[in-house]
């Protein structure tokens, strides 16, 4: 992989995340596993049918390696408002082929709804109601930056954050917060996190993603977060992507949206006026 690709490149990481998505597609990948296959505003799920191939014909559209699979759902797109905050984030992963072992429940409770296999819930509508209700709420409501960011903090915690502070403004190096969570009560890893609050101003661009990337190097932290009220430019993602393939440090891009799900889906505990 580096020799063909990047031969150039002074280090293993380019190299070493292509081959990632290569051995995940050849060799994890098995007949009859699930696939999710974002796309636009809607993504597609299939079922694996068969091994990987190698057309050689093919390496002019970069695709040589292919899979046969069966597309679920007659072949239609799936609306992702039918998906939980985690499937969602997942399919926004900076990177080619990604795991979601993990969301399996969540991938066929999407097939079963759409399909019509089991009824919609009273719980499953509340949400999909609420979800726009509490976007139009952070993005209008009575919401300044300042406000933003405790809620991102409460959330934050909620999700399991043993601590989460807010970064004074004199001490911001690039980082609005900064949250430590623990894995398997052993592992402790900390997230720089820049909040962005928006009222329909333009996409969340390359700027932000580099002033968050400094606040991330200050702190020395393991993983960085931008959290906005609104979306992400095609550059702010091409800026995450390109920070992991240099650094292998991951930079996870919450839009609005997804994070009125996280609250929806969550909720937001003791209210951030009394912490």
């Amino acid at each position: 992989m580096r020799e063909t690709y990047y031969a150039n490149e002074t280090t293993l990481r380019k190299a070493g995340s292509a081959a990632g998505h290569m051995w995940r597609f050849i060799r994890e990948m098995k007949v009859d596993d699930l696939i999710v296959v974002p796309h636009g505003g809607d993504f597609y799920v299939a079922r694996v049918s068969g091994p990987a191939v190698y057309l050689a014909e093919k390496s002019t559209e970069d695709t040589s390696y292919r899979r046969n699979v069966a597309w679920l759902n007659d072949r239609q797109p799936l609306s992702r408002t039918l998906a939980r905050a985690a499937l969602l984030s997942r399919m926004k992963i900076q990177g080619t082929c990604a795991s979601a072992s993990d969301l399996i429940n969540e991938i066929q409770e999407v097939i079963e709804l759409a399909a019509g296999g089991e009824a919609p819930t009273f719980y499953g509508d509340l949400q999909r109601r609420l979800i726009p209700e509490v976007l139009a709420e952070i993005r209008s409501g009575r919401m300044e930056s300042f406000g933003f960011e405790r809620l991102i903090q409460t959330v934050l915690i909620g999700l399991g954050a043993e601590q989460c502070r807010i970064v004074p403004r004199q001490q911001d190096k690039g980082a609005d917060l900064i949250a430590m969570f623990r894995v398997a009560g052993a592992f402790q890893y900390s997230v720089a996190v820049q909040a962005k609050h928006c009222q329909h101003e333009p996409a969340v661009d390359r700027l932000v993603i580099e002033q968050l990337i400094r606040g991330i190097e200050a702190e020395m932290a393991d993983l960085g977060m931008v959290i906005t009220s609104e979306s992400f430019s095609d550059e702010a993602k091409q800026a995450a992507q390109q920070y992991f393939d240099e650094k292998g440090i991951r930079i996870e891009l919450v839009d609005g949206e997804e994070f009125a799900k996280l609250i929806v889906e969550n909720g937001i505990g003791i209210s951030h006026e009394t912490r």
